[in-house]
């Protein structure tokens, strides 16, 4: 993009940014970063947004999901492994029901910035700033904790490259054999109240004997053994995007290095704003959350800021409204989208708009009420005959009691037990394979209908 250079946002109004003390520091650490290698590259982004367009077309359909906030002190590398399964397990549910390619992006190697409700938080009378991710300052509720440091920044770079070296392994290095992938998920199902998943189970099953009789085994077939996953975060920090922003060689065009995919939240989504600008002039494909108040007006000049060239597969359009609301807003963005004839990819957050407080304290989030929310963007679609092309998950691999409900039956007094999250109540490992479940027998009844259709 000729009229764009990457400080260009420095010109634009900055919210849910910190402001950080030492200016010398500051510039130090951008610097530095300048100077490290991109996490990603730019043929990666391409490919990215290719099987996104995809997913716009219903040839393919988007998996996205991990940490509400990657943490420096839980970060492990058993923690990546675990995430990673899931969605492996998720992705092979998903695609049998769905009958098209999963594309796979995981919320890791750079979601540590989170923008915040309000700009401090109150404990005991003592009013302090608000935490905003550990790339940022830390969770500890002290004066000194709350300073944002722009040494935290290196730090996630050298998290994110980690964690992006054990992904790539975990894709090319055959954990992610589809026969393993599938045994996991049996375990699963082999669960008291998780009979209901094990017909589709046993479909899947089916499916895998009869590639092996027919002599399509992993070890003929490379790519049954490995996957494309790609990561995403949140582009909110932008002192830390910019630096690691690239000109890429090959397209003379701009990439954010720091992920595949970045987004901007419903928070940040100012046409005019210093997040919309840095997004504008990046080659990757970018993610707009929407919410309650996005209107039909601003959605259709983001949509022209961030796609002039309405690429398919540029943009993904976030909906996030929750359960019982989605009716009221949805339809009139999609009819924007249809107005202005723009390539969209649109999927569900149905993570941020449920959640709630319970009554033992915790912040937490029904998994009713995430379905329902599922359930009514496929309705809307189905209505106005647009595609649901993906789903957008808050998730972790590992054991947490922090979102009620599932098969497992998560109580409001279980939330204690292992409630580890630094902000937002995560679904489980057994709570993420169950609605991956539920929505593959979404997309199976959607193909069922259009079949019907057809005829």
């Amino acid at each position: 993009m000729a009229d764009w250079h990457k400080s260009d946002w420095r010109t634009k109004p900055r919210v849910q940014m910190p402001d950080y003390l030492d200016d010398a520091e500051l510039k130090a650490v951008e610097a530095k970063l300048a100077s490290y290698p991109p996490l990603v590259f730019a043929g990666e982004a391409r490919r990215l947004k290719a099987q996104l367009g995809a997913a716009s077309r219903g040839e393919a359909f988007l998996l996205q999901g991990g940490d509400c906030a990657e943490s420096f002190e839980q970060f492990s590398a058993d923690g990546i492994r675990d995430t990673f399964k899931v969605m492996l397990q998720m992705a092979m549910v998903l695609t049998y029901g769905a009958k098209v390619p999963v594309v796979k992006v995981g919320r890791m190697a750079g979601q540590f910035a989170k923008p915040r409700s309000a700009p401090t938080e109150s404990v005991d009378g003592v009013e302090l700033p608000s935490y905003r991710g550990d790339i940022i300052n830390e969770l500890d509720f002290t004066p000194e904790s709350r300073i944002p440091n722009p040494n935290k920044m290196l730090q996630a770079y050298t998290q994110a490259a980690a964690t992006l070296n054990l992904l790539r392994a975990f894709s090319t290095g055959g954990y992610a054999d589809v026969h393993q992938v599938h045994s996991w998920t049996l375990g699963f199902t082999e669960g008291e109240n998780a009979t209901k998943y094990r017909d589709m189970a046993n479909r899947i099953s089916d499916t895998l004997d009869f590639m092996k009789a027919a002599g399509v085994t992993s070890d003929r077939l490379h790519s049954l053994q490995t996957v494309d996953f790609y990561t995403s975060h949140e582009s909110l920090l932008l002192e830390y995007e910019e630096a690691l922003t690239r000109l890429d060689s090959t397209s003379g065009k701009w990439l954010a290095g720091s992920g595949h995919m970045i987004w901007i939240g419903d928070r940040t989504r100012q046409p005019d704003g210093a997040h919309v600008e840095f997004a504008r002039g990046v080659q990757n494909p970018v993610g707009l959350k929407c919410g309650p108040t996005t209107t039909a007006e601003d959605l259709k000049i983001l949509m022209e800021k961030l796609n002039p060239e309405n690429e398919a597969g540029r943009l993904t359009l976030i909906a996030r409204f929750g359960a019982g609301s989605v009716g009221d807003h949805l339809p009139r963005l999609v009819k924007a989208v249809q107005e202005e004839g723009a390539n969209v990819l649109w999927t569900c957050d149905p993570m941020h708009g449920n959640t709630i407080k319970s009554a033992t304290g915790y912040k937490t989030r029904p998994f009713d009420s995430v379905l329902r929310e599922v359930r009514e963007f496929f309705g809307v679609h189905k209505a106005e005959g647009t595609i649901p092309g993906g789903v957008h998950f808050e998730m972790t691999g590992q054991d947490v009691t922090e979102c009620t409900g599932g098969v497992r039956a998560v109580t409001e007094e279980d939330l204690s037990a292992r409630y580890h999250t630094a902000c937002d109540p995560r679904l489980n490992a057994s709570q993420s394979l169950e609605l991956a479940f539920l929505v593959a027998e979404e997309l199976s009844n959607r193909d069922q209908e259009q079949a019907v259709r057809a005829v």
